[in-house]
């Protein structure tokens, strides 16, 4: 009887909430199907069965974040819009990128690539002088920043795909295959993260030293640029020609960017807790109990995506190696980094961990997997070392 008066409440609450939905969000629905059936219509050709359900997985995954996390609809709309302009000014090739006003400052990938890289550094300043200033105002002008270039850093991937395409249909490929790309994905993921935990706990309290992670991802990307002409689009390596990519790679990003922002949120939390109940950095931080929470919350959400990101890669590999583990470098690893936070999250829920021992581990956790992302492509080699620097 209990589990049937719960069917019947949890299909209750859903059918409420299908019912306080507005206007505008099924307006927003219908704009990403339009969306989502345009882009099959024109390039079903060149798909197949799993592309399609990818495009079609994505176009509803889009929807559903739309409508629970209503900010995000404004940013994907923008992007789109933008995205789309910024395609529209290539026209059939790459020529226009040297001439046009709009791709040669805003729109070319490279451009908006590296306004989301500035943007980003400004921001990280802002949310300190806010923070420091106890100043809303500035608060809000480095959370239009954060948005803005995570924006511009969505629009520069996806210019770059079309771009990709542009010098030959071979080359094309989507951008999440190298790890000047991997990175842009990753200052995206994360900064994502932080909007939602700051616009969920209304605080702004922590995105200076959350930014601080981002802003160390872009001085990373600015140096592989310069120094190593990264941003060139290059073919795909046979190992990375498949559909299992475009689910991978995505996944394990949004487990990397949750264990950056439980690092960052742990460094505030040991921060608070050194110095003290009634000190200068107890008034301005968050509380502790909030800190604990999204780092908890953080890693929850990491793992789960990791974990999935894990069985994705296993699959991947059975396909383009024959076997599912191979205790490559990368997989070794990628098993180190699940186990340690399986660890950490066994001992939060079982033995009721909290505070400064879990903020360490947090912080020890984001150089393991920090190791794991960038430290097997540098010093270790493998399968998976098309990757390599």
């Amino acid at each position: 009887m209990s589990l049937i008066q719960d069917t019947m409440q949890n299909d209750f609450k859903r059918t409420a909430y299908i019912k306080t939905l507005g206007i505008y969000d099924w307006l927003f629905a219908a704009i990403t199907l339009y969306g989502t059936y345009y882009a099959w219509g024109e390039y079903q050709h060149l798909m197949d069965v799993y592309e399609v359900g990818i495009l079609f997985g994505t176009g509803l995954s889009l929807i559903a974040l739309g409508w629970l996390w209503k900010p995000s609809r404004t940013l994907m709309l923008a992007v789109a819009g933008l995205s789309l302009f910024g395609v529209m000014q290539y026209g059939s090739g790459l020529a226009p990128a040297e001439t046009n006003f709009f791709l040669r400052f805003l729109f070319s990938s490279q451009s908006a690539i590296m306004w989301m890289s500035a943007l980003y550094v400004l921001a990280t300043v802002t949310y300190f002088i806010a923070l420091f200033m106890e100043s809303e105002f500035t608060g809000k002008v480095a959370t239009a920043m954060t948005w803005s270039a995570t924006a511009m850093g969505l629009i520069g991937l996806m210019v770059r795909w079309r771009e990709s395409y542009l010098i030959s249909h071979d080359v094309g490929h989507i951008p999440v295959s190298n790890l000047y790309e991997v990175f842009v994905l990753f200052a995206i993921i994360t900064a994502l993260l932080y909007l939602f935990y700051e616009a969920k706990y209304k605080t702004r309290a922590m995105g200076g030293f959350v930014l601080l992670v981002i802003s160390a991802a872009v001085a990373f990307l600015l140096w592989y640029t310069f120094e190593k002409g990264a941003d060139e689009i290059q073919p795909l390596v046979p190992a990375l020609q498949s559909y299992w990519m475009k689910i991978h790679v995505p996944a394990n990003f949004i487990g990397y960017g949750c264990f950056a922002l439980s690092a960052m949120v742990g460094v505030i939390l040991l921060i608070r807790e050194r110095a003290g109940e009634g000190s200068y950095a107890a008034r301005i931080l968050p509380a502790a109990e909030l800190l604990d929470d999204v780092m908890y919350k953080s890693i929850a959400l990491g793992f789960a995506f990791f974990t999935i990101a894990t069985v994705l890669g296993a699959m991947w590999a059975n396909e383009a190696w024959g076997g599912y583990w191979s205790w490559d470098p990368k997989e070794t690893w990628a098993l180190i980094v699940w186990l340690n936070y399986a660890a950490w999250l066994h001992m939060r829920l079982t033995k009721g961990w909290r505070g400064t021992q879990m903020a360490w581990w947090a912080v020890v956790g984001l150089f393991v997997t920090l190791f794991a992302f960038l430290g097997v492509n540098m010093f270790l080699s493998g399968l998976h070392s098309y990757g390599e620097l």
